[in-house]
């Protein structure tokens, strides 16, 4: 049993958040969470994704998230809605990115070959970085990169790599949740998220920002190319939960947000793997 906890910076009391409940995967499974320095106020389902999210009320001072894992390799699997296209800003691909998906998968022979190559020009498109603009603000579609190099960091990356896919009839999903750099004795400050591709039966994960961020050469299908451990606590970009005071759609829910008059504002957080 490994234990994930959240530290999250003092709140005023009567602070609410929304934090996500976590996932299954074929590596682990979050068992229960809890919180200490403020309540459950509500549970909230995205039923579409098949994800919970809890609605938390801070006592005011730390808080802190605690996830219980379990070891699910026996059983474990992606969930199914994680492969379920949907058609939304942050998925879906432009005109011209959509044609050009398909002729370099086809032009690779397409079946996993075509997967490979996707990857490969995905890569090719960025530069690893975190601008305060990202390449796709403001607009209604994923947007092509034809030339040059884009700034962007793991969102920016897969967020182009899951369009591209899925452009071309591809099953893919998009997780998110932490990586726990091994050098860094089981701590993080930050969410990652990575690619999981589904073809023939077979299920490939990718993760291109750890390749180009390591210099480890062309990216290559499997998790942790950087020595570490990850724990995933969500996947899909298109979120909808009924919160009091937050309409409209999110783009994921990753990590602890706070709400503030409709708008889910990061705070700062310190997490913990043990076990």
């Amino acid at each position: 049993m490994s234990i994930l906890s959240v530290d999250i910076e003092a709140l005023d009391p009567g602070a609410t958040l929304l934090a996500p409940v976590g996932m299954t995967t074929p590596h682990d499974a979050i068992k229960d969470a809890s919180v200490s320095g403020g309540r459950i106020a509500a549970a909230l389902l995205d039923p579409e994704l098949a994800l919970c999210a809890v609605q938390i009320v801070a006592d005011g001072g730390p808080l802190r998230l605690t996830y219980r894992l379990g070891d699910a390799s026996a059983t474990g699997s992606y969930p199914e809605q994680m492969f379920v296209e949907r058609h939304n800003r942050f998925t879906q691909a432009a005109g011209d990115l959509a044609e050009a998906s398909r002729k370099i998968a086809q032009g690779a022979g397409g079946g996993s070959a075509g997967i490979a190559a996707l990857v490969a020009e995905a890569e090719s498109r960025f530069d690893y970085g975190h601008p305060e603009t990202r390449f796709n603000d403001g607009a209604d579609a994923v947007p092509y990169l034809s030339c040059g190099l884009t700034p962007g960091s793991c969102v920016d990356i897969n967020t182009y790599l899951i369009a591209s896919l899925r452009a071309c009839g591809y099953e893919a999903g998009y997780v998110y949740g932490y990586f726990f750099p091994e050098e860094n004795g089981g701590v993080t400050h930050d969410m990652h998220c990575w690619v999981v591709t589904r073809h023939d039966g077979c299920l490939q994960e990718w993760d291109i920002a750890h390749h180009v961020k390591a210099g480890l050469g062309p990216t290559q299908a499997g998790l942790n190319p950087r020595p570490g451990r990850r724990v995933a606590l969500g996947h899909s970009m298109g979120h909808r939960y009924a919160a009091p005071g937050l309409s409209g759609q999110l783009k994921l829910l990753a990590e602890p947000m706070r709400l503030v008059a409709g708008d889910l504002l990061r705070v700062e957080l310190v997490a913990r793997l043990q076990g």
